[in-house]
């Protein structure tokens, strides 16, 4: 006699299903109608799931769009460092205009500035986005500079913090502001201007 019994259903891969739909879902919408008009009831009706699902797993719909962010990266094989081809300045400048290349996509725009204006308002998102996303990408930042340093190519007493500042920070500010165009040939001006005041003499 053939057992009809039903396999229970997998809480966990409901669970997973369930998460991701919510974070695209949160994704898609801030850049539908902008952060200001973002709402948990919104992203619950687009994912499909009840509200208090979601606040079972974040507390605030900064949170869910920074786990959104985070999970565009899940799943992606590689090495995270720095391009190092010997060439400093080549590396960098690569390495910027895929910044500015990010920053300027429409995908991504409205979402990161909405991440950016949260991120100022929440000191426990913040603190996360700091741990998970900044802190982590800064190292790899610094890691390459080390390595010029190791080379010679850059002082040895230089402060590898205020270098990435200097290189980073500009292409940021520039975007977070609107003072002016976001463009690869503005990427290799910041990495020109910034080691020609950094290289080792």
């Amino acid at each position: 006699m053939t057992d009809r019994r039903r396999t229970p259903p997998d809480a966990t891969r409901r669970s997973e299903a369930s998460r991701r739909a919510i974070l695209m879902a949160a994704f898609e919408l801030v850049g539908e109608v902008g952060y200001a008009r973002l709402s948990i009831e919104g992203i619950a009706a687009r994912a499909g799931v009840g509200k208090q699902t979601i606040y079972r797993w974040w507390p605030s719909k900064g949170a869910v769009l920074f786990d959104a962010f985070l999970s565009l990266s899940e799943g992606q094989e590689g090495d995270a460092a720095l391009p190092d081809t010997g060439d400093l300045e080549a590396d960098l400048k690569e390495v910027l205009r895929a910044t500015v290349a990010e920053l300027t996509d429409p995908r991504f725009d409205e979402p990161m500035r909405a991440l950016n204006t949260e991120i100022a308002t929440d000191p426990a998102l913040a603190a996360r986005y700091a741990e998970q996303l900044e802190e982590p990408m800064k190292e790899l930042k610094k890691a390459r500079l080390r390595k010029a340093q190791e080379a010679g190519q850059l002082p040895a007493d230089l402060d590898l913090d205020v270098a990435v500042d200097l290189l980073w920070g500009a292409v940021h500010r520039r975007w977070l502001y609107r003072s002016g165009p976001l463009t690869s040939d503005y990427a290799d001006a910041v990495v020109k201007t910034a080691l020609t005041g950094l290289y080792a003499r």
